[in-house]
């Protein structure tokens, strides 16, 4: 893959790292799910899913710090407690996976019981894209190593998933886990395995007008070609980077308002093929996809339309969006949980927080690797 200069991000002012409503959602078990306003709803308890997002963002930001630099307090950097936390959301991960079914549990109550004893697919691949990034990542030897242990007995239900998103969420981790460990024999036939498998449903599917894997878009769309971009990345494989920047870039012109400003499809009837796309509810996590996937596509082609959309997108969160609402709370840290046609949703849960606090980390990642003149991404360096 050639060198390259990458562009710089221009936002002003640019985002701070905000860790203050993770914490308040954080207890001394996980990450609890949602908020009422800004108050914890401890009603809803928790779940694999927000917990996994809490450890990458965890991670992220001692990985920020210079040095990997990770003692709370003082002049560290690291807000106090966030070490603490991240050792719960690693030891949350670690209860979920039940080693009989060789599966995460994604539910639990408030009272820490399971609300199931399979979760969905999409949790367990979420699990191990957070576990990646902690062995990659995690500048802690003891998280990192439980992190692989979880991770390496997990990995084998991957082979058995049926549909698309856990296999993109899988490949994440397994981009991420590899960067650390490339003697792992099962993690690189099944990182070759799954982007077959992406390239090849995007082949069977993907057509001049709709260059998309399925005939509907529905939620966590950016990780497809987010996912399919890293694989092609790291295996050489020019074909699944052509096709992954295609699909990318279709979804953000579908996506594109009338004056220019993200407007992501809602869930209120998604966007199905030779049908009018669905306009609300659009949700925080939407953008965080599409900020991360964007950035990634700056890293590996070092073209400066892919750092403009990615401004672009992270400007819904500050109201650059259809109703010109601030999604971002500055008073508390927050991110409202949706937006709709009369505005922000009031409440500020765990998904929607981590997908604005995600969003700046990654901006602060590249900001970093930009800074450094390194010409790939550390995420995108092959071993």
């Amino acid at each position: 893959m050639a060198s390259h200069v990458l562009p710089k991000l221009t936002l002003k002012p640019f985002p701070e790292i905000d860790m203050r409503h993770v914490l308040v959602l954080t207890d001394d078990t996980a990450m609890l799910q949602h908020a009422t306003h800004a108050t914890p709803n401890l009603h809803h308890g928790y779940c694999t899913d927000d917990t996994a997002r809490a450890l990458i963002a965890g991670v992220l930001f001692c990985d920020l710090q210079p040095g990997g630099q990770v003692v709370g307090g003082g002049d560290s950097g690291v807000p106090d407690g966030l070490v603490v936390a991240m050792q719960r959301y690693l030891a949350f991960l670690a209860y979920a996976f039940n080693p009989e079914t060789g599966r995460f549990r994604n539910f639990m109550e408030y009272d820490r019981s399971w609300a199931e004893e399979v979760g969905s697919e999409d949790s367990h691949a979420r699990a191990l894209w957070a576990l990646g990034v902690a062995v990659h990542r995690g500048h802690i030897a003891d998280i990192q190593d439980l992190a692989g242990k979880v991770f390496r007995d997990a990995l084998p239900a991957v082979e058995g998933f049926e549909y698309l998103r856990p296999a993109a969420y899988a490949l994440l981790g397994l981009h991420e886990y590899l960067r650390a460990d490339d003697n792992n024999g099962l993690a690189v036939a099944l990182r070759r395995t799954l982007a077959d498998r992406l390239m090849s449903v995007w082949r069977e599917n993907a057509t001049d007008d709709w260059p998309w894997w399925e005939d509907q878009v529905t939620w966590g769309n950016p990780k497809l070609p987010h996912a399919m971009l890293l694989a092609g990345a790291s295996l050489g494989r020019e074909e699944m980077i052509d096709a992954a920047l295609e699909a990318l870039r279709w979804l953000l012109e579908v996506q594109t308002g009338d004056e220019g400003q993200l407007s992501i499809i809602g869930n209120r009837g998604w966007f199905v093929r030779g049908r009018q796309r669905a306009r609300f509810d659009q949700q925080p996590i939407e953008a965080k996809g599409l900020v991360q996937a964007c950035l990634a596509a700056a890293l590996v082609t070092g073209d400066s339309f892919w750092v403009d959309q990615a401004q672009r997108c992270f400007g819904w969160f500050r109201g650059n969006n259809d109703v010109g609402a601030v999604m971002y709370n500055a008073d508390t840290g927050g991110c409202q949980d949706g937006l709709g046609p009369e505005g922000a949703a009031p409440n500020q849960g765990a998904e929607s927080t981590l997908a604005y606090v995600l969003s700046v980390l990654e901006l602060h990642l590249y900001d970093r690797a930009q800074k450094a003149s390194e010409d790939l991404w550390p995420y995108l360096a092959s071993r």
